[in-house]
């Protein structure tokens, strides 16, 4: 009974743990928005999206307002976006996304991570022709025509459409745009009235690297490592 109790604590503990991690990464990207843009989300596109996604997490409200607020005040923090580059064991490239206020520090603690999970970090550019940057948005399927949005949207920059699943299995739509088309297809879809479930850039991998189930257990123990970082934003790689 005991050992069941420990292992429902470690797990509600781990989900707590990626919970935190998401809301502090969405505040960030408030943050990052409010400073671009202002804080108005009816002139701020940048903010509309990045609360699209708070929403998304069901991030509470008031967490919400209190990034907003904090974004907007004189004292502030100033994030600077930087992406890492790098290879983990066995050949597989990353890409580190980060949101800091200190470089010398996060460029360190990045280095460390690599190093400690048996990866080499690399300059810019080592790696990033493997990926493609990407708008990608995440949207409910139910009551949309799938064929018909389709065709509506290639005029706006889609590239893909396909199935996927949520956090919790849930069926979704993912669609896919080159990254200079990012504003352009979330105006399409804001103009029919889709609200998106999360929309976001991400670095896309050219050609997946498939591994046997240690190695790759090993890759994803350096990611881990990085995601749990306070200054990552995401960590991008291309194992299958």
């Amino acid at each position: 009974m005991g050992r069941i109790f420990e292992t429902r604590k470690a797990t509600m503990f781990a989900r707590w743990n990626k919970m935190a991690k998401l809301f502090t990464r969405i505040s960030k990207d408030i943050a990052i928005a409010v400073k671009a843009g202002g804080p108005h989300a009816e002139n701020n596109p940048t903010l509309r999206r990045a609360l699209q996604n708070a929403r998304a997490a069901n991030m509470p409200k008031d967490k919400v307002e209190s990034a907003i607020k904090r974004a907007s005040g004189q004292d502030a923090k100033a994030y600077e976006v930087v992406v890492y580059e790098g290879y983990a064991p066995h050949g597989i490239a990353v890409m580190v996304e980060t949101a800091t206020d200190n470089v010398v520090r996060t460029v360190a603690n990045v280095r460390m991570h690599f190093k400690d999970w048996g990866g080499n970090m690399g300059n810019t550019g080592s790696v990033a022709f493997m990926f493609q940057r990407m708008g990608v948005f995440r949207l409910a399927p139910e009551g949309l025509d799938l064929d018909a949005l389709e065709l509506e949207l290639i005029d706006h920059g889609l590239q893909e459409m396909g199935e996927g699943t949520g956090e919790k299995g849930e069926k979704q739509l993912i669609i896919r745009c080159a990254f200079n088309d990012f504003g352009q297809l979330n105006d399409a879809l804001e103009s029919r009235g889709i609200h998106p479930l999360s929309a976001e850039s991400e670095y896309i991998p050219q050609t997946p690297v498939e591994l046997p189930e240690d190695k790759a257990t090993e890759v994803l123990k350096l990611v881990d490592a990085l995601e749990q970082d306070e200054d990552v934003q995401r960590v991008f790689h291309n194992l299958a």
